[in-house]
């Protein structure tokens, strides 16, 4: 079973505060998720950070 990392984002359409669980396995990926206040695609880019810890970046469909 691989463990979930639990980040806080920033939806960048609405502002709202969101916490989500990310995969580890997802690291070096790319993937949209609606927003779960203003329903709106957020681009999720997932990186794993020299540490090996993983780092969580948001865009609008419209900045990407």
């Amino acid at each position: 079973m691989n463990p979930l990392d639990e980040h806080t984002i920033s939806c960048p359409y609405c502002g709202e505060l969101l916490e989500v669980l990310i995969d580890e396995q997802e690291a070096g990926q790319r993937y949209i998720e609606d927003c779960q206040v203003c329903c709106r695609p957020i681009i999720f880019h997932i990186q794993t950070a020299p540490e090996g810890s993983l780092e969580v970046t948001v865009y609008r469909e419209d900045d990407a």
